[in-house]
């Protein structure tokens, strides 16, 4: 479990393939290159789940007051197969962290702020 600096709403873009994933026909499926928004990070198994990636067919049977059927949702995937992208150039990027000094009530605070290593620009 280690320190990530992608936050939920973060658009970020796979870098790597999942092992193992096959389509319905047998031939063989990635989500390599693909881009979606973090809908939740699970920080104690250091996993994503991307909106539109690592899409699962969930076969549920139908309860009192839950209808079945086949559901089909996102799966988590490791943080390190994800990078966040850079704002400006819509590319891949990583993370870097400037400090800054704020004076508020006669106090000194110091904001950590995320930046894109391509461009330099704010997240």
């Amino acid at each position: 479990m280690g320190k990530t600096r992608i936050k939920k709403g973060d658009l970020v873009q796979v870098i790597t393939r999942v092992r193992g994933r096959r389509n319905a026909d047998g031939t063989k499926t990635s989500d390599l290159g693909k881009q979606g928004k973090v809908l939740e990070v699970i920080a104690e198994t250091d996993r994503v789940l991307v909106e539109g990636v690592n899409r699962i067919k969930r076969h549920t049977k139908a309860r009192p007051g839950v209808e079945g059927g086949i559901v089909e949702r996102e799966a988590p995937i490791h943080i390190s197969n994800v990078q966040l992208v850079d704002p400006e150039t819509k590319k891949p990027t990583r993370v870097g962290i400037r400090t800054e000094q704020v004076e508020r009530d006669g106090r000194t605070k110091t904001n950590r702020i995320r930046v894109a290593k391509r461009s330099g620009k704010d997240i």
